[in-house]
């Protein structure tokens, strides 16, 4: 089989604004279908690239493909098929709610059903209000309704749960696993690492104008570390002989009295092994948990903990 086809490709992608670079060279593509999360610290260049890509500013260099298109000289053919939600503003302010989903859903041929996504997304009860008089919350949830209503091939979330209390965040997420379900390509930006890591096929973490590290989100948590395996059990148990009995490479600690650590490559056989020497050493391994790296663990060894203006 072929490889998937590109819903975005960049490459060597340019930005200045004035005297400073924004995007340095950086490239980046995401596969038709799937789920694609946009990462870094504030100033790194993940919004203006996300900006050349639906076409609101222009690149200063490189090459940009959306849908096999380039959003600048092919804007009036492109912006049909995609859907852009802002984490601000692009709304009129003194349009009630409803109103305005079903005028953005006039605009496009087979839209979504306006009654249902107004139900999914928990817009009922403000459906005459207007813009200016929604909630923050509200007013996330309209934005990303009408980025959605047209059934595009392509959507863009920018911070979609920002502001959101659980039970939205979750229908969010939601309508998000929906939309890849139908073969829509999502492109979402969010400072949630948990987010990133429940919704994402792949993930490009972007610092300084670079993408520093693409991958799976299993993958940039596996990669280049060692998971650990906790649990605790009578004091002083022969850790030589556990580690006899374990792949090769892995490791054994009695971190304080009664509780150990070990480390390796942490799968299912390493668990069977441990718990079958523990069996055999009439040792009940209590407390037993599996500790892995997070998304966002990943995220501050890649971009450094100081903050950011």
């Amino acid at each position: 089989m072929g490889s998937p086809q590109a819903a975005v490709e960049i490459v060597g992608l340019v930005k200045k604004y004035g005297a400073k670079t924004a995007v340095d060279g950086l490239d980046l593509r995401v596969d038709a279908g799937t789920v694609t999360a946009v990462l870094g610290p504030n100033g790194a260049g993940k919004t203006s690239t996300i900006e050349v890509c639906e076409g609101y500013r222009r690149a200063d260099g490189g090459s940009v493909r959306v849908l096999g298109l380039d959003p600048a000289a092919d804007g009036e053919r492109l912006r049909p098929r995609i859907g852009v939600m802002l984490q601000s503003g692009g709304v009129y302010a003194g349009a009630r709610a409803e109103e305005m989903l079903r005028h953005v859903a006039k605009l496009h041929a087979h839209p979504l059903d306006v009654p249902m996504l107004i139900e999914r997304l928990g817009l009922e009860s403000c459906g005459r209000t207007t813009y200016r008089r929604l909630s923050g919350g509200q007013q996330q949830r309209l934005a990303l309704a009408l980025a959605v209503v047209g059934r595009p091939e392509l959507v863009f979330l920018d911070e979609p749960t920002a502001g959101l209390d659980p039970q939205a965040r979750h229908a969010t997420w939601d309508l998000i696993r929906d939309l890849r379900e139908d073969g829509v390509t999502v492109v979402l930006t969010t400072h949630l690492m948990d987010e990133a890591e429940k919704l994402s096929d792949d993930v490009h973490i972007v610092d300084r104008g670079r993408v520093i590290a693409s991958g799976s989100p299993e993958a940039l948590c596996r990669d280049g570390a060692e998971n650990s395996l906790r649990f605790a059990g009578p004091p002083g148990l022969d850790l030589t002989a556990m580690v006899a009995a374990l792949p090769v490479g892995a490791k054994a600690f009695e971190v304080a009295r009664g509780a150990y650590r070990v480390e390796g490559d942490i799968d299912p056989q390493l668990l069977a092994t441990v718990t079958a020497w523990c069996a055999q050493h009439g040792v009940m391994p209590e407390k037993l948990t599996v500790e892995r790296r997070t998304l966002e663990d990943v995220f501050l060894e890649l971009t450094g903990r100081e903050l950011r203006a």
